[in-house]
Order: C-alpha cells, then sequence, then structure tokens
C-alpha cells in the first residue's frame, strides 16, 4: 500500500487510498473477504479497481460497476458535514478485536468517540419487548460493567439495547447500526443515539451512507457486535431471536458466551435457558462476567489462527490462471459448500490460482462464500 504511513504498528491511509479503498468496498459484488483478496492479489485499492473489469469478465460478466470517484467523494464530504468519518482496518481508531473475525470490514463509518477508547468490551443484547426486570437487570449490569472499565457494545434497538446503552452512557457504550452511520432504527432511538455521541461513545456501521436496513443486514450487523467484544450478555432472548443470532456469531468467533437465566414460563426467555444449558456461563450479576474474563484483554482465538490485521501478501507477481484452470476448478465447486483448501488438494492447482479463479467467480456474482473457509457455486 504505497503511501500509506504507520504511527508504531498502526496504519494510517492517505486520503486517495481511503477514497481508492471506499470506491473498491462500493464496488458490484465486492464484500470484506472479497476485498481482502484482491488488495492481496494485486497489492493496492488502486490497482484492485483497474483489474475488476478484467477479472469479472474472464469468469463471464462482462460489465461490473465499479463506484464511480465522484460517488466515493460524496460519501467521503457528507461523513465530515455530519461530523463522521470513515476508519480503515489497521487505523487506530478502528476497533481491536474486530480485526480477528472472519472478514473484518475494510471501511466503517464511526461517529462520536473512538471505538478503541477502551480495550476491553462486552456486548449486551436481548429481547425488543423486554420486561421491567429484564431492563432493570440490563441497566446494573451495563452499569457495573461500565465501572468496571468495560466498553458497552449493542445494536440501539428498543429494550434491552436501549436499557444498556442508557446506563453506560458515562463510561462509555457503543451502538451499532443496521443501516447507514445516518440511518436510526427504530427512529425514536434517535435522541439516544444524540446522547451516546455527545457523552464520547461511538456509533458504527459498515453499510453505505443512506442505506436503509433490510432484514438481512440486521444478522450482519450482529456479526460486528459480537466481533467488537469479548463477549456477549443475553438477557431474555425468545427462540429464533436476533439475540441468539448474535450469539452463534460469538461462538463462531470463539468469543464468551454468558446468559442471564428467566423464568421457563416467560417466552422471552427460553433462548437464554438455552444457551446455559448449552454451556453459556450463567449470570446473576455483573461480577460473574467480570470473574470469567478475568485478566483477559484479547479474544481467545482458535490456535494457528492469524489475526487480519493487515493486507500484506502481494509479491509482486500476480497470479495468471488459464482457461484449464478455470474448467477445473467449475468442475470441482457446486452448490455444496466446500473448504478452500480442499479445492487446492483436490484440484492440484497453486492456491494462488485457485484464489485468483474464486475471485473471478465472485466478482461475476457466480459464487458464494461462507464460513469457515467455504465456498459454493451459484447457478
Amino acid at each position: 500500500m504505497s503511501g500509506a504511513t504507520t504511527t508504531g504498528s498502526a496504519l494510517i491511509l492517505t486520503e486517495a487510498q481511503r477514497l481508492a479503498w471506499l470506491r473498491l468496498i462500493r464496488s458490484e459484488n465486492v464484500g470484506p473477504a472479497t476485498f481482502r483478496d484482491l488488495l492481496n492479489h494485486c497489492g493496492s485499492a488502486e490497482a484492485a479497481l483497474a483489474a475488476l473489469p478484467g477479472l469479472s469478465r474472464r469468469a463471464g460478466k462482462p460489465a461490473i460497476r465499479v463506484c464511480p470517484l465522484s460517488d466515493a467523494e460524496a460519501e467521503v464530504e457528507t461523513h465530515a458535514r455530519i461530523g463522521a468519518r470513515l476508519v480503515a482496518l489497521g487505523e487506530p481508531d478502528y476497533p481491536p478485536h474486530l480485526r480477528h473475525i472472519d472478514g473484518p470490514p475494510p471501511l466503517i463509518s464511526l461517529a462520536g468517540g473512538p471505538a478503541s477508547s477502551r480495550p476491553l468490551a462486552i456486548a449486551l443484547v436481548g429481547a425488543r419487548n423486554a420486561s421491567l426486570s429484564g431492563q432493570k437487570l440490563a441497566r446494573q449490569i451495563a452499569r457495573d460493567l461500565s465501572d468496571a472499565g468495560y466498553l458497552t457494545v449493542s445494536g440501539l434497538a428498543r429494550g434491552i439495547d436501549a436499557a444498556a446503552h442508557e446506563a453506560s452512557l458515562d463510561g462509555g457504550t457503543l451502538a451499532v447500526f443496521a443501516g447507514g452511520i445516518d440511518v436510526l432504527y427504530p427512529p425514536e432511538n434517535e435522541a439516544l443515539a444524540h446522547r451516546i455521541a455527545s457523552f464520547g461513545g461511538s456509533l458504527l456501521s459498515e453499510m453505505p451512507f443512506g442505506w436503509k436496513p433490510r432484514a438481512r443486514d440486521f444478522p450482519r450487523r450482529n456479526r460486528l457486535i459480537s466481533g467488537i467484544s469479548l463477549g456477549v450478555v443475553v438477557i431474555e432472548a425468545a427462540k429464533g431471536s436476533g439475540s441468539l443470532h448474535t450469539a452463534r456469531f460469538a461462538l463462531d468467533q470463539n468469543r464468551d458466551i454468558f446468559a442471564v437465566p428467566g423464568s421457563p414460563l416467560d417466552p422471552r426467555s427460553e433462548g437464554a435457558n438455552a444457551l446455559i444449558r448449552q454451556g453459556a456461563t450463567l449470570v446473576r450479576d455483573a461480577s460473574d462476567v467480570i470473574e470469567a474474563l478475568a485478566g483477559r484483554s484479547e479474544p481467545q482465538l482458535p490456535f494457528g489462527e492469524p489475526e487480519n490485521d493487515e493486507f500484506g501478501t502481494f509479491d509482486g507477481a500476480p497470479a495468471d490462471p488459464g482457461d484449464q484452470d478455470r474448467e477445473q476448478l467449475l468442475r470441482a465447486l457446486g452448490p455444496a459448500p466446500v473448504a478452500i483448501d480442499e479445492l487446492v488438494q483436490f484440484t492440484g492447482l497453486e492456491p494462488r490460482i485457485v484464489s485468483v479463479l474464486l475471485l473471478e467467480l465472485e466478482l461475476a456474482g457466480r459464487l458464494e462464500r461462507l464460513g469457515g473457509q467455504k465456498v459454493s457455486l451459484v447457478y
């Protein structure tokens, strides 16, 4: 990434690089994992932007929408106008634990204080239609965790989320949006969002400015809530609720899972009680969380898992697959998910050749990436 500067181990993008990163992540069929692969293949966001049309064309898509420079400039200007900013993966304000997840967002929109203000972060999530006692518990746990030095993280939803944010305003809280940084959902929490920012807390989103959240955007938001945190506390969650989705993301990300038990007669406690039966730490108050995380400042990553805080495997020699390589990989792929390592082993192709071929297919809209480094072909 020529031209970038570093402060200690932190990356600082130039404004030209920030625009190129923004254009790349806003281009058609480019998600966080594809973004990373493109930078590693091409060496820079600028080079990746130039390569996008050719890569997609070779997989059968003759035209791919590349985000225009004018659109990126307008988004940067709009952020500045509302007092928000775009922060890149590796920069000082980027949440420190988020870099460890599978497919961390390369750019986030951030308003208020730095999301990295406290290295210890705990997510509190639960029912939107929370009971009075559930909200009271959420406030007490959030306040005590905040007093103990933890940043509280939630989704600014009604019920448990709002109670947790409200109780930890003084100590620091972070709200993650499912839509753009300027799109508040639900609208009635607008005043709370302003209070979070005015108290030095943070508002965060990975979605484009002005993006109105759809149902499928909330699980994407939930993976950030758990990814920012050392652990997730669930307070009142019905079976199949979004809070349980957050807990599943936490499990995939090797975060700690905590749950407050509730009455077996209350459907809002069914999910939290089930989590306890499955091995989640039972929480009576904040001391149970603090005790479980004593001495920890980083997530316990699976053995051998690399950190995702850098883009830098480019060796100056981009791979150039041939038609025979493409045919061989396509024969190996199908609708059933398969691990990328297995594709390399089965086809006998070099890993970087497989990586480029998968890039071509994804940019053409013919590949779906799943968790656990698995992919499947889209027909």
